[in-house]
């Protein structure tokens, strides 16, 4: 079957013109042509050395913390050097954070440099741009107004992880959630509380953050004792329970100072309450106030000063109505 005249009349005519339109055009084809291939390769070039200098920025969170030989404080101000000792969780927070961080800087940069490179080509081949980003910045905007609690999210993400605020294996107190820290991505922190219970939280919504295991911690003991007791002898008691505990093998190595007694905290009911304090490493706090409290016991029912307690009176009701203390062994119980 033959085609029609005039199709065939039209290839001819295009076969006889194409070869003088790439004559007259050549110059300007090879120098758009390689226009656009050193704008690739440009491009790939930048995009390779903004990642080396991620993958540097990403080996410094890496490098562990140098320690200070006499356990003094840091010059950057972040505490003692036993508080920077590298640990199993010290390492897998600064893994976990470096590689979400070099991650979203690597993903930032791959994206800028593509559209910057797609732009720059369209420019070379003649496709205007102004229509093109009114069309993108419009649906950029319905994006954004349907995603901005995600976007929120993310952001939040970037600044908990950049900032430092907490990290994988942390103890921290996030509202509702309070527990360690198990996860922190850029969407989600995991929370394990006290219970079991894993809580997941989005970062767009953690509006105030109290973490427990930087720098330091402290433990704070308040001490109830009688009002007839003599305050100079429970101040001695305590100061000598504070260095018995500093000097022990065992509880000494958790402790930054000497607990110290820092007097009268109340004036409460039943007792005159006393609060002594000390310093400790990060998450040790509970332990040691454990312990200073079972120490506290010992030596002020050794120094013969009582520490009171509520007490009631039970009243017992006889099986004919009527109501009073019995005596003897019946009498009522006081507790």
């Amino acid at each position: 079957m033959e085609a029609p005249a005039s199709h065939t009349s039209s290839i001819d005519v295009l076969a006889l013109e194409l070869p003088g339109w790439l004559g007259d055009h050549t110059d300007t084809l090879v120098t758009g042509a390689a226009s656009i291939l050193g704008i690739i390769l440009g491009a790939f070039v930048v995009r390779a050395l903004a990642k080396r200098a991620i993958a540097r920025v990403v080996a410094r969170i890496l490098q562990p913390s140098r320690e200070s030989e006499n356990g003094a404080p840091r010059r950057n101000g972040r505490g003692p050097a036993v508080l920077q000792r590298d640990n199993g969780r010290a390492r897998e927070r600064r893994e976990q954070r470096a590689r979400t961080i070099g991650a979203v800087l690597s993903s930032i940069v791959t994206v800028v440099i593509g559209i910057m490179a797609l732009a720059m080509v369209l420019g070379e081949v003649g496709i205007a741009l102004g229509p093109l980003l009114a069309s993108a910045g419009v649906v950029g905007l319905a994006i954004g107004f349907g995603a901005q609690s995600l976007v929120a999210d993310y952001l939040s993400g970037l600044l908990i992880m950049v900032e430092d605020q907490y990290g994988v294996g942390d103890t921290v107190d996030l509202g509702e959630a309070i527990g360690e820290v198990e996860h922190v991505g850029l969407r989600l922190t995991q929370v394990r509380d006290l219970t079991g219970g894993l809580w997941h939280i989005r970062n767009g919504e953690i509006l105030r953050v109290k973490n427990d295991s930087q720098d330091w911690a402290r433990a704070v003991l308040d001490v109830g004792v009688a009002y007839d007791s003599n305050l100079d002898t429970v101040y001695e008691v305590l100061e000598r329970t504070g260095r018995e505990l500093h000097k022990d093998p065992e509880q000494g190595p958790l402790l930054l100072e000497e607990p110290s007694v820092w007097g009268v905290q109340s004036l409460d009911a039943d007792a005159v309450v006393v609060r002594m304090a000390v310093k400790t490493q990060p998450l040790k706090q509970w332990g040691v106030t454990r312990e200073m409290r079972r120490r506290v016991k010992d030596n002020l029912d050794e120094a013969g000063v009582e520490i009171p307690y509520p007490q009631r009176t039970v009243w017992m009701r006889h099986e004919d109505g009527r109501a009073g203390v019995p005596k003897g062994r019946d009498a009522a119980v006081s507790h």
